[in-house]
């Protein structure tokens, strides 16, 4: 079985490398590729075609909406949402859904949650992942 690829897409170098280091554990998650800001993230989607793209929703210039906005127009493909303020039945959850993406996680529990965010990504990318179940898998 190929591994999933993602690409993480966040502004912070520490956050990026955290998530990195987390997802390269698994042999059946490959990160493909790392980008800082919108313009790279969208060249490195086009570029290799992730099964997933983690996005961080706070970020300078372009913020994490107006590049899932993006990416649903030119590149669409599965986007989990990540924000300390991802909290469930919060209006930032209910918003990015709307906008299209396929989950939201509370960046601030990555670590602690790591088994949780793991197989968050797994089903994204398999595709079991509606929006009804999606503010469960959002650790609180």
């Amino acid at each position: 079985m190929k591994p999933i690829r993602i690409v993480v897409v966040d502004d912070s170098l520490t956050i990026r490398a955290m998530i990195e280091t987390l997802l390269e554990r698994d042999r059946r998650v490959e990160v493909v590729g790392i980008a800082s800001n919108g313009a790279e993230a969208i060249d490195m989607i086009r570029l290799e075609k992730p099964d997933v793209v983690t996005l961080d929703i706070a970020m300078p210039g372009k913020d994490g909406m107006a590049i899932l906005d993006e990416i649903m127009d030119l590149e669409p493909c599965p986007v989990i949402m990540l924000s300390s303020l991802m909290r469930a039945g919060a209006p930032i959850v209910a918003e990015a859904m709307d906008r299209g993406a396929a989950a939201c996680f509370n960046k601030a529990m990555i670590v602690r949650e790591a088994t949780r965010f793991i197989t968050l990504i797994k089903d994204v990318a398999r595709g079991v992942v509606d929006a009804e179940v999606t503010p469960v898998a959002i650790a609180a």
